[in-house]
């Protein structure tokens, strides 16, 4: 592998009657022509491509170079649109693939056969950060003074610790009212981000910040951006190098603006193409029951990628009526709390690249399965527990198998969301029923509470069941 070699980067529209390319250099977020969404492309130079992904692992020993420390830029032959020197980098990707035998058992899996993905390790916390990297990166390579994005959260902390730590741009961040955990606001804040709180949800602050993008200087960095799903893609890399470069038969992972799933058909797609793999995982997308729009359309409403070509009418027909009656993402997972995935097209190619399915699961089943998996040591935010309430639904439904080895990816750190994972587990019912009770969550069976007792000996000991020794 050289890295001193550009691959021949450009801009692809996705529509198959359009097919527009675009040099990188420009800053676009959607087709010029006819308004599709955009990929990065290549023409792909074998001769700094390895012959085999464990080429890879020769980084490891050159981990003293930033670029080889990071978990995105150390795979930058597969995403290879700028030059070292533009490569923007503050450390991320040191993320970790485990193991996770009690939790495989919970879901009815053989031993050895689940794995979590914990996306937590990131700087800000969360997988955006494999994104904002690359983002960063075309911001720089375009002379970019100006960053924003609309945010649920994750994305706000991710491109505010970019701007923070690199000096590099002036960082402005659109929230809706009332729809972002604090834990992640708080970041946005601290790493000096402008922050707009629009009144509205999501989908409203992000067609707020494309229009200000469109008229004045500003580099948009949501996942609209294609240069932001090339640094997703990288999850997926370390992925197969946690797994001794095999291909597990599932990935798991929770929906939201569907960035991520489409980030990773991509990424399968392109290793196929390239012959550094031979087949390529199945790929579960699971939706909050309260967010539930790839599931509609995928399950409910038959839209499919169609070589390109999905039904415009059936996903304008849909969207219309959510307009009509003022439809409203509703989930105490906030990070997947979205009816307009701008996303949903690059979905529809990743679930027919990896044969995928698409389920929906409740809140109930999200904070239950998250608890589940913060007590195996890998706290994470409620969007993640949707990985494990995903995997009991297709484990009883019979999809995946006992003996299936599957990899759920959890998406952000448990301190992203502290106020729900007190009001589940805390003793203080009132705090309880504020915080979950509107969202359906009647119950709390995986609770931890604390345990209050007088401040005496005897009393701590009665608590604890303690048999004395004497």
């Amino acid at each position: 592998m050289s890295s001193g070699v550009v691959q021949t980067a450009f801009q692809q529209c996705l529509n198959p009657e359009c097919r527009a390319t675009f040099d990188v250099g420009q800053v676009l977020t959607a087709c010029s022509r006819c308004n599709s969404l955009l990929d990065i492309c290549y023409d792909w130079n074998r001769s700094i491509l390895p012959r085999q992904l464990s080429d890879f692992q020769q980084r490891w020993s050159s981990r003293l170079n930033p670029l080889d420390y990071s978990g995105v830029w150390r795979f930058r032959e597969l995403l290879r649109f700028a030059a070292d020197e533009q490569l923007v980098t503050i450390g991320e990707g040191q993320t970790v693939l485990q193991q996770n035998d009690r939790l495989a058992a919970a879901c009815g899996l053989q031993s050895g056969r689940l794995f979590l993905q914990y996306e937590g390790q990131n700087p800000s916390g969360s997988f955006k950060d494999n994104g904002m990297t690359a983002a960063s990166t075309h911001a720089r390579l375009v002379g970019a003074k100006m960053t924003a994005c609309a945010s649920t959260g994750n994305t706000s902390a991710s491109l505010a610790i970019y701007a923070g730590v690199t000096g590099l741009f002036r960082c402005i961040v659109f929230v809706g009212s009332g729809k972002i955990a604090f834990g992640k606001l708080s970041q946005a804040l601290d790493y000096g981000a402008v922050t707009i709180q629009i009144r509205g949800d999501f989908d409203d602050a992000l067609a707020r910040v494309r229009q200000i993008c469109e008229r004045y200087p500003i580099y948009l960095c949501n996942s609209v951006n294609p240069f932001r799903m090339e640094g997703q893609k990288t999850i997926m890399f370390r992925v197969l190098e946690g797994l001794g470069w095999q291909v597990p038969d599932w990935i798991v992972v929770p929906g939201g603006n569907l960035g991520n799933c489409s980030a990773f058909g991509k990424a399968f797609l392109e290793l196929r193409q390239l012959g550094l793999i031979d087949r390529v995982p199945r790929l579960a997308v699971i939706n909050a029951a309260g967010a539930s729009t790839l599931d509609e359309f995928w399950n409910g409403l038959g839209l499919r990628w169609n070589d390109g070509r999905p039904s415009t009418a059936i996903m304008r027909d849909r969207f219309d009526q959510m307009d009509r009656h003022d439809e409203r993402a509703a989930t105490l997972a906030s990070a997947i709390e979205i009816n307009r995935p701008v996303n949903l097209v690059k979905a529809l190619r990743a679930l027919e690249v990896c044969d995928g399915v698409v389920r929906s699961v409740s809140d109930q089943e999200i904070v239950d399965c998250r608890a589940r998996i913060a007590a195996t040591g890998f706290g994470c935010e409620p969007a993640s527990g949707a990985t494990v309430a995903g995997v009991l639904r297709l484990r009883e439904e019979g999809v995946i198998a006992a003996g299936d080895r599957v990899v759920c990816i959890l998406t952000g750190h448990q301190l992203k969301d502290p106020d729900l994972t007190m009001a589940y587990h805390s003793g203080d019912h009132n705090l309880a029923a504020k915080k979950l009770h509107p969202a359906g969550v009647t119950a709390m069976p995986f609770a931890n509470p604390p345990i209050v007792v007088d401040n005496d000996e005897a009393a701590i000991v009665k608590a604890l069941g303690l048999q004395s020794s004497g």
